[in-house]
Parts: structure tokens; sequence; C-alpha cells
């Protein structure tokens, strides 16, 4: 059985991605929740982090 890919981006994952540190990461959740008038329980999507950047999705979704 595939193992589906997280519909959701953690500071896990911006590490990975922009090699940078779990504080930078955790701040851009936050610029990005901010960017999209999300409340702070609130996660943020592949999608949205896509859209943010102006990246691809497909690029994101090949780090997972």
């Amino acid at each position: 059985m595939n193992n589906p890919k997280p519909l959701c981006v953690h500071a896990k994952l911006i590490m990975q991605i922009t090699g940078r540190s779990k504080s930078y990461a955790y701040n851009l959740l936050k610029k990005i929740k901010i960017y999209f008038n999300k409340a702070p329980h609130q996660l943020v999507t592949v999608d949205e982090y896509a859209e943010f950047h102006g990246i691809s999705r497909d690029v994101i979704l090949s780090y997972l």
C-alpha cells in the first residue's frame, strides 16, 4: 500500500527545503498564517506554502 503524502507543512520540512534553522522555520510558518489569515492553531497546507513562495507543489512534495 502506498503511503499518502502529508497535506500540511511543518517546521521540519521547511528546514529540509531551505536548509535554515528551526527558529527560521517557525517564524516563516507564522508569516504564512498571517498572509492567509489563519488562526494560530490552524495548519499550513502544502498548497499554501507553495503559493506563498511561488514554487510548484511538486517541488515541495519531492522533499517528502
